[in-house]
């Protein structure tokens, strides 16, 4: 899965969070190898999975699984606790979306971003991925971090450490806004200290994306293959 998730990011030209994460992964200390994640609740329409030690992208590999195994009747949320790092989310949210299903996550990471103003950095770039399903067999995803940059991309020396702020430039506040509200999303529901998902799966009640996709006359959509 985590060769998968490499290629997957590579391909679509995410290179922050392809193959460059190999030798930052090798250096997280507080990967515990022999762990793996554990469902410790399961209702109708929640679920929370707890990552216990286990490398975050395993986490949602299972989660995603899962769902897909056995989708909800209408929707459901999924809280992680103790899952880090995630990867690309909309990696996690296509799986969803190819199986029917629309998909919701965010998850939050270290706290990197600090307010437009100034002042200690008090959120993760928190990304938020969104899959809607299609009929036509093209799902719409939307994977979008809160920074101007992403971690991944100083890892892969495509960015510097001061270029980690908010988008939007004259606008950025907004964007921050955005973290802290995911950022106090997961940390409410997840009940343990450290990084967590949030996760909602539903079952769709409509297609809107073929419609969408005619309205948009060839114009590219997010989540579809780049034009070469």
């Amino acid at each position: 899965m985590l060769a998968e998730h490499f290629l997957d990011a590579e391909q679509r030209g995410r290179l922050g969070h392809g193959l460059s994460r190999i030798e930052w992964l090798e250096t997280w200390e507080e990967i515990d190898t022999e762990s793996r994640p554990q469902r410790v609740a399961a209702e109708a329409g929640y679920e929370r999975w707890d990552g216990s030690g286990a490398l975050g992208y395993l986490t949602l590999a299972a989660v995603t699984a899962a769902q897909v195994a056995a989708p909800p009747e209408a929707a459901r949320l999924v809280v992680c606790s103790r899952t880090f790092p995630t990867g690309a989310l909309g990696f996690w949210v296509r799986k969803l979306a190819e199986a029917g299903l629309v998909g919701v996550l965010t998850a939050t990471s270290p706290r990197r971003l600090a307010a437009p103003g100034g002042g200690p950095p008090l959120a993760g770039t928190n990304p938020l991925a969104i899959a809607i399903p299609s009929s036509d067999g093209d799902p719409v995803v939307a994977d979008v971090s809160m920074g101007a940059v992403t971690h991944g991309d100083v890892l892969a020396g495509r960015a510097l450490p001061e270029e980690l702020v908010p988008f939007g430039g004259p606008l950025a506040h907004k964007a921050f806004a955005l973290a802290v509200g995911l950022q106090l999303l997961v940390d409410a529901l997840s009940p343990d200290d450290g990084y967590g998902a949030v996760l909602l799966v539903a079952r769709p009640a409509a297609d809107p994306v073929p419609a969408l996709r005619r309205l948009a006359g060839g114009i590219r959509l997010p989540g579809s293959p780049a034009r070469s």
